[in-house]
């Protein structure tokens, strides 16, 4: 029997996009894939919070909260709706001009979902990358690597 694999934050967004509305379900999902501080002991209320809004179905409000917890750093830029779609545009430096700040946009026909798009996303790129402190030396051979011994140097 060989376990599933973990879905991955590429996954997660391909169910964003594909997905037409939010449900308690998705709501759990997201929280189980992509939280690191949920539920969080130190912010009890803001994790009680983000509970009694999935609880009542306000998604767009869940999804500020969640951002809110798990991302304080990212706050949200810009809110367009525009041709049927929901523009959403995260950025962790909100008074900066647009070029010059690292923001985040995603879009959807509904808010929530691209409120939680953008945050899977900026998520993704606030994960640190699994790395030493020491840079790792390939241990590969080449093909025209071929030993040398040298008996007598100098």
């Amino acid at each position: 029997m060989s376990a599933l694999p973990h879905p991955t934050s590429t996954d997660l967004g391909k169910r964003l996009r594909d997905a037409y509305a939010v449900s308690a379900e998705f709501m759990a999902d997201i929280i189980s894939q992509t939280c690191r501080r949920f539920p969080s002991v130190g912010q009890s209320g803001k994790t009680s919070r983000v509970e009694r809004l999935i609880q009542s179905g306000a998604w767009t409000d869940a999804a500020i909260a969640l951002l809110d917890l798990e991302l304080p750093q990212w706050q949200i830029r810009r809110l367009v709706y525009d041709e049927g779609e929901w523009h959403c545009a995260l950025s962790r430096e909100r008074e900066l001009p647009d070029w010059l700040d690292q923001s985040v946009e995603t879009r959807h026909a509904d808010l929530a979902l691209a409120i939680l798009s953008g945050f899977v996303e900026a998520q993704r790129i606030s994960t640190p990358e699994n790395r030493t402190s020491v840079p790792s030396v390939r241990r590969e051979t080449r093909s025209l690597y071929e030993p040398l011994f040298v008996d007598n140097i100098g």
